[in-house]
């Protein structure tokens, strides 16, 4: 038979600390904090298969659940010699969330349960404390009707201030047991006005009121927003913890507080918290009195007039201190700590691993290796890969005000204060005049590059985590809000439009890339540190790590910016991005405009000298490391002009006509170019594209060889592949390419010719394309458009749909499809390997910053992992974590 409840108390505990999935975190420390012998409020927890099960038969519980409560709840009456619902033996007890993983402030909670007109005379008597029992009593109407009976909080408070008002008292304090006694009538007759029935007096009604409040807050649109932000799966459940009051408002000798062992802010070894003086948990956080500081120290540092606890009960602070320090020793890491003072007697409420700042996690995690509490390790395993933006990256001051006017995806960290332009030019114009802008744009393209360079962040109305604005605003490393569909742009108006109000040109606004959020005016920031710790964390996780860690990077800025934060090579070099600045995009449009392959060389001759250029500097900041260079991608028309005067203007500077150019667009046109004329489809239909950029990288690696002393060997990548006959054709252009520039150097040059996988075909015919490719690098973000049938740009108008109704539990975009697309990957990593043994496999896709995207990475064997140069930290982090997961797996199989 299912057991549904696990009981705890004096000494002995039916759960410990390894049954969180079954008990919820705070349930199962409750359990291991009594195993321990420490003093807990005896009680007992309903696990969350209760949870899962009261959700799946349409909100009932299941049989035997009633009778095991009952028994526990007996349990209960046995230790503190007390019973559930009897005056002559009152047991009051507290009803709390606790699912697997922390979710604070997110489910609710209701104390003092089981007082009633009846019960809290008997309380008054029993504590000889008339005052403190009516006030636990008012306390308890007002959270069960808010909890469980969906009356406002506020309508509450609004009694209680008018009350207090017409009392002449400022403090919640300063009522008499008289007083309170007129407060509970109107907030019972406030009630039954509200709901037409009166406020509940059976305790056990009470008692299953609260239990389903707690399971139903597990569905509140709180808890539901943070799981999806936190990426806690709905099936985890919650559980529900009763235990046994301990009372913090029995006058001066009692108290409740919270801390944690270590400063969460910034990982200082001293203990951070907060206590009141008679009162109760909610009174801490409420912000309706001025908590005191537990220590000392901490009180002298806040300047504070009000005692410490410390001073006020040192005793209960001395036993405080030494829990402390045991909880933090056991559980080796830092606990955020809940507890009550009740006449002098310390009662532990809560022990769990407590939310802190990246900052504060590396000195944490760093300190406690140090100190041989944990392995270097386990260090690494500690610290939260994603959470290292806010290291690298600018911050919102989390004290700062926000005037929120509009609301996107974060679709690149880091914050942004800036002046509104609509358009690149503008964006330079500002940057040259010293003056931050934010390019507001309905959508990016690649022509948008340079404006990009020059603002602060980017905001678009349309596009997902994965459109152009966002895969170039990571790897630039600048804050991005994309997809914001609230937002009106009117480029001819020069106007922003939303929420009602106008913005235009020149206007103030600051965007979020962290949460999405766009802000009205200048926003104070935090600048980013790294310090020490990240130091050491790095060099651990580099020691733990199996694959190596590559940028995607085609800039020098970018290239430079990888290196700095331990890149190891590129992985992933875009020549488009190379073409749309100056002379060279008149170059580029002159390729494009020319009637015949004479023609298209001339204007492929001008452009040589830059790529040549680019390459070696490229290869000379690698300094002997991989780069992995992709031939031209995009189609061509993207490199031509849009509007009809953009048209004109081009035209006049090419001097060439109008309508010339228009035709040659027309003729571009493509209903679907990302499935069109691209890739290694053009270097098919133009070859002499391909052969140019293959000289530009042969002639860039012999001189860069020559300078450096050392042979430099560059990856040429064909992408787009489908058949091998398309990268056999190819490859022989590269080749015939390479001969040439070893007979005109006299330099033996060493490179490999591979691919991307971006397309199923060329997955389900990897055995067949090892046997040209030298190397397969996975490009996610195309391979994902082409398994699923949707493009990435456009997905951001349902796919969270579909994550809110349950068809998917990630964008696809933003963290690899495992099941499918992952499928993909490992069927071509199989079938390479068995043709080609030594072939070298990687990803280039946003994926390759994705932390459970590289878990999967590494499952599969690929050897690399390629990202925008900011998420390369995050990048050799989660790849450490990964190694040391595959590890620990294959020592458990053993």
């Amino acid at each position: 038979m299912t057991k549904w409840v696990y009981t705890f108390g004096d000494g002995a505990a039916e759960g410990r600390a390894g049954d969180r999935n079954l008990l919820g975190g705070k349930g199962a420390n409750l359990a291991e904090m009594c195993s321990l012998g420490l003093p807990v409020p005896p009680g007992f927890t309903i696990t969350t298969e209760v949870c899962n099960a009261y959700y799946a038969n349409g909100r009932t519980y299941p049989d035997g659940l009633e009778a095991d409560v009952v028994a526990a709840l007996d349990h209960i009456g046995r230790i503190t010699g007390r019973r559930f619902g009897d005056p002559s033996k009152l047991l009051l007890v507290s009803v709390r969330s606790g699912a697997r993983a922390s979710m604070p402030g997110m489910m609710d909670t209701v104390l003092n349960l089981g007082l009633n007109d009846e019960t809290v005379e008997a309380l008054a008597a029993d504590s000889g404390d008339a005052r403190f029992a009516y006030d636990s009593y008012r306390r308890f109407i007002q959270m069960y009707s808010d909890v469980v009976m969906g009356l406002d909080h506020e309508m509450f408070e609004e009694i209680l201030e008018d009350q207090k008002a017409s009392l002449g008292h400022e403090l919640d304090t300063e009522l008499t047991a008289a007083e309170w006694q007129g407060v509970i009538s109107l907030y019972k007759a406030k009630v039954e006005e509200e709901l037409g029935k009166p406020f509940p007096q059976d305790p056990h009604e009470q008692l299953w009121g609260a239990i389903g409040a707690v399971f139903s807050s597990w569905m509140n649109s709180r808890a539901i927003t943070y799981r999806r932000l936190h990426d806690i799966p709905e099936s985890w459940g919650t559980a529900v913890n009763v235990q046994a009051m301990v009372f913090g408002n029995m006058g001066d000798t009692s108290a409740t507080g919270v801390a944690f062992t270590r400063n969460p802010s910034t990982g200082d070894r001293q203990l951070y918290g907060e206590f009141l003086v008679n009162a109760q948990g909610e009174d801490v956080v409420a912000g309706i009195r001025t908590p005191q500081n537990i220590t000392e120290a901490a009180r002298i540092a806040a300047g504070s007039d009000k005692p410490s606890l410390q001073k006020v009960m040192p005793d209960a602070f001395q036993a405080f201190v030494d829990i402390s320090d045991r909880l933090e020793k056991h559980y080796r890491d830092m606990q955020d700590l809940e507890f009550t003072i009740e006449r002098g007697k310390l009662w532990m409420l809560q022990t769990r691993s407590g939310k802190r700042t990246a900052k504060a996690a590396l000195k944490i995690a760093v300190e406690m290796a140090r100190d041989g509490l944990i392995t270097k390790e386990e260090a690494v395993a500690r610290i939260d890969p994603a959470s290292l933006d806010q290291l690298l990256h600018p911050t919102i001051d989390p004290k700062a005000a926000r005037d929120v006017i509009g609301m996107g995806l974060p679709a690149s960290p880091g914050a942004a204060t800036g002046e509104i332009v609509f358009s690149s030019a503008d964006a330079e114009d500002a940057r040259a005049q010293g003056r931050k802008a934010i390019l507001v744009r309905i959508e990016t393209s690649p022509e948008d590059i340079h404006g990009m360079h020059a603002a602060e962040g980017i905001l678009t109305t349309r596009g997902g985590m994965t459109s152009h604005a966002a895969v170039v605003a990571r790897g630039m490393g600048k804050p991005c809000v994309s997809g914001a569909g609230s937002l009106r742009v009117d480029y001819k108006a020069g106007t922003l439009v939303s929420m009602g109000q106008t913005f235009r040109k020149g206007d103030i606004i600051t965007i979020d890339g962290g949460n999405g959020q766009v802000l009205k005016g200048a926003v104070a920031m935090l600048q980013p540190e790294v310090s020490g710790d990240f130091a050491a964390i790095m060099e651990w996780a580099d020691a733990a790590r199996r694959m190596k860690v590559r940028t995607n990077a085609e800039t020098p800025l970018d290239a430079r910016m990888a290196r700095s934060f331990g890149a190891e090579g590129i992985g992933l070099c875009r020549t488009e991005h190379m073409f749309f600045d100056g002379a060279r995009i008149v170059a580029m449009r002159e390729m494009i405009l020319a009637d015949t392959e004479k023609d298209r060389r001339a204007a492929l001759d001008k452009l040589l000298p830059m790529q040549r250029s680019d390459f070696l500097e490229l290869f000379e900041i690698m300094a002997g490391l991989p780069v992995t260079i992709r031939l031209l991608d995009p189609p061509l028309h993207e490199f031509l002009p849009k509007t009809e005067a953009e048209l004109a203007e081009v035209a006049s500077a090419m001097h060439v006509s109008a309508d010339k150019l228009r035709q040659r667009t027309e003729a571009l046109h493509e209903f679907n170019p990302m499935l069109g004329h691209r890739g290694c489809r053009l270097a098919v239909s133009y070859p002499e594209i391909a052969e140019m950029q293959a000289r530009a990288i042969f002639e860039a690696a012999v001189e860069a060889g020559r300078k450096a002393g050392a042979l430099v060997v560059p990856e040429i990548m064909v992408p787009l592949v489908g058949l091998v006959k398309e990268l056999e054709y190819v490859k022989a252009r590269i080749d015939a390419v390479a001969q040439s520039v070893m007979k005109e150097t006299g330099t033996k040059i060493d490179y490999l010719t591979g691919t991307m996988i971006e397309l199923p075909r060329a997955a389900i015919r990897a055995h067949v394309i090892a046997e040209a490719a030298e190397f397969f690098s996975f490009g996610t973000n195309d391979l994902t458009q082409t398994t699923f049938g949707i493009s990435r740009d456009d997905a951001a108008s349902f796919l969270e749909t579909y994550r809110q109704t349950g068809i998917i539990e990630q964008d696809p975009f933003v963290s690899l499809d495992v099941d499918g697309v992952g499928e993909l990957v490992r069927i071509a990593a199989e079938k390479g390997k068995a043709t080609r043994p030594a072939i070298k496999l990687g990803i280039c896709g946003e994926h390759g910053g994705d932390p459970a995207s590289i878990r999967f990475c590494e499952e599969v064997g690929l050897d690399y992992v390629s990202c925008s140069p900011y998420r390369v930290p995050i990048a050799r982090l989660a790849a450490a974590q990964a190694a040391v997961a595959a590890a620990k797996g294959a020592a458990r199989r053993a």
